[in-house]
């Protein structure tokens, strides 16, 4: 599992062992990149990069290099062993020109291939880049030559030649989206950069170079880190106030290598990431229960045996203990086996075990030789767990006895007469005026009003207790029907559609932001379904003559007037929805034929964490130093 160059190992054209062909990924570019808009573009850069990372991880690949070119182009350099050119005995091509040609094609099949571990399990990547660019161009530094050959549209167009002499070992992978296949090919540097920083993180010691060319000035960012996990750590903990230095955890059993990192705050948030070969596991897997179970064992074990429990109930319940941690695991094995296309979930069974086995030694050690940082993670769950029992009784309030009954929901709901989930939305309204105009404008038999008074708590810095306290809160929970911590089930939702209207003011951007950190928080799976969607309501009532128009921005708003005469033209800037009578309001923001409503969605978990946490944590200077950095981007503030 070392990263340090090694000598070169065996890796040629018997390596590489074909599967099947390329045939239909130009048909269905959505089936091998999740989609062609821009998150399919980006994966194809991901694609390529993830072949330099097996390099590195089998130790033959210590920098590499990414760059977007001003025309639109990106480039992937790295220093490893460069792909293999001689003759592959089956296809009886060039073993660069079978890797770039052929679906699943490469070195990563088998205990037998180029390969000891591998992100790219299906090893589609470099293959689909190829058939869905415009051009791609390769050139290996390999054997002291420097080797080239040009492919359109997955299509060799030049035979592999050599076009110089080279000092080192290689592959430049050079390559143009095609806009016959994607809706946008404009590559955006930062969601370049979360990525690549990730992988950085994850591979302790290795250099990723992230360069964008098509500004005026040259753009660079170079991502290392020496401390691996434990910085990663480190920088999500940032804005947090800590309890302890990093609790850093590695073992290598047979072919597989566990990595963890613990740090603890003094919040009240769980923030745990787990990856297997690079790969962001989002719904987690087996290496996700094995820890979470190694951790609850270690430490109810630790105060067994140092007659710790105050109270004398039961353990610590995993919730207790993981309230205010902040944790990586990184596992890198020889055959992951993922859950769907998506590699979301690690399925492997066996990987259960070796976590829990390895990073419960590695922590009862831990507390043994640090029993100041044990006793301060012994009182934070102790106060968890009191928390969670008063929780326990607050959450009996929210509770309904039949969703079919009217008299089980908050009094201030206006539900709808469907019963299906499916077809049923509820509007989550600011304040009682806005709330009784969309009552009034509203499609009674699918559309349901909860208006809710003032600001909700802020669940950033509250414990689940505190929270189920405030009436507001529980107003929401019960009408949706989820319940709430443990007991959260979507499967009990009412509405498929939550939909958060709120006045286009810096009051209702706060309301808005507060309702997205309780959802992110405590109810994240609505929005991982796609539950969660931010009304859009008009900015602009635009009027000439007998004629009103309603506009959505600011562009709108000047591409009309700039096409039609002004003379006789008043303008109306919406601050509140309360300004809109029933049937505007139906009109603009609630007729689901003209409305536009924004669904919610978490692209990166990491950073969106980083977020709610600057903006919604107990700490000023980086929500400072955040409005400072954003402050020209902002438009329409309420002053």
């Amino acid at each position: 599992m070392s990263q340090n160059r090694v000598p070169e190992h065996a890796y040629d054209a018997d390596q590489i062992q074909v599967l099947e062909g390329l045939e239909a990924v130009r048909k269905r570019p959505g089936m091998y990149i999740g989609s062609t808009s821009s998150k399919g573009l980006h994966h194809l850069v991901y694609e390529v990069v993830d072949n330099s990372i097996d390099e590195a991880l089998g130790g033959y690949c210590d920098t590499i290099k990414v760059i977007i070119n001003k025309d639109q182009t990106v480039m992937v350099e790295d220093n490893g062993r460069g792909i293999p050119i001689n003759m592959h005995q089956t296809m009886k091509k060039s073993a660069l020109e079978v890797v770039m040609t052929v679906l699943h094609a490469g070195g990563k099949f088998g205990n037998e291939g180029g390969y000891k571990v591998s992100g790219g399990l299906h090893g589609v990547g470099v293959s689909v880049v190829n058939a869905l660019s415009k051009w791609c161009e390769v050139r290996v530094r390999r054997n002291g030559k420097i080797y080239y050959q040009r492919y359109e549209r997955g299509i060799p167009v030049t035979e592999l030649q050599i076009i110089g002499d080279a000092d080192a070992t290689g592959t430049i992978t050079t390559f143009f989206p095609d806009d016959e296949i994607f809706e946008d090919t404009d590559f955006k540097f930062k969601t370049l950069s979360l990525r690549l920083r990730e992988l950085a993180y994850l591979n302790k010691g290795l250099k990723i170079i992230l360069a964008d060319d098509r500004e005026e000035t040259y753009k660079e960012e170079v991502y290392q880190y020496e401390g691996g996990i434990v910085s990663f750590v480190e920088n999500l903990n940032k804005n947090k106030d800590t309890l302890h230095v990093p609790i850093y955890v590695y073992k290598e059993d047979k072919d597989t290598s566990v990595e963890i990192a613990i740090q603890y705050n003094d919040g009240y948030q769980e923030a745990i990431f787990a990856f297997a070969n690079n790969i962001h596991t989002h719904e987690g897997g087996t290496h996700l229960v094995g820890f979470k179970s190694a951790l609850t064992r270690a430490l109810n074990d630790y105060v067994r045996k140092n007659n710790l429990n105050k109270s004398n109930d039961d353990n610590f319940s995993g919730d207790d203990i993981r309230e205010g941690i902040t944790a990586i695991i990184s596992v890198k094995l020889l055959e992951p086996q993922f859950e769907g296309q998506t590699k979301t979930k690690l399925g492997n069974s066996e990987i259960r075990g070796i976590v829990d086995s390895i990073v419960f030694e590695g922590l009862s050690t831990f507390f043994e030789e640090n029993p100041k940082v044990a006793k301060q993670l012994v009182d934070k769950a102790y106060n968890a767990a009191r928390a969670r029992i008063a929780a326990k009784k607050a959450r009996e309030l929210t509770r309904r006895k039949n969703a079919l009954f009217s008299n089980s929901l908050p009094g201030k709901l206006a539900d709808c007469s469907s019963r299906d989930p499916h077809d049923s939305e509820v509007y989550i309204v600011e304040g009682e005026s806005a709330g009784g105009s969309a009552k009034q404008g509203r499609d009674r038999r699918f559309q349901a009003i909860l208006p809710l008074r003032g600001k909700i708590l802020n669940v950033e810095k509250a414990r689940l207790n505190r929270i189920l306290n405030n009436n507001e809160i529980r107003a929401l929970i019960t009408a949706l029907g989820t319940g709430i911590g443990d007991e959260f089930d979507i499967g009990k939702a009412r509405y498929h559609k939550i939909i958060i209207m709120t006045d286009a003011d810096v009051d209702g951007s706060h309301i808005r932001t507060l309702l997205l950190t309780f959802f992110y928080r405590y109810m994240r799976q609505l929005i991982e379904e796609g539950y969660i969607y931010i009304a859009q309501p008009p900015l602009y009532k635009v009027k000439r003559g007998k004629e009103e128009v309603y506009l959505y921005n600011d562009r709108q708003l000047n591409e009309f007037l700039a096409s039609d005469d002004k003379s006789n033209t008043s303008i109306q800037r919406y601050k509140g929805l309360g300004e809109m009578n029933p049937i505007q309001l139906w009109d603009t923001t609630m007729n689901p034929e003209n409305r536009t409503i924004l669904k919610v969605q978490i692209e990166d978990a990491v950073q969106a964490d980083d977020v709610f946490t600057t903006l919604m944590g107990d700490k000023v200077e980086p929500r400072k130093h955040f409005i400072q950095t954003h402050a020209t981007n902002v438009k329409n503030l309420d002053i």
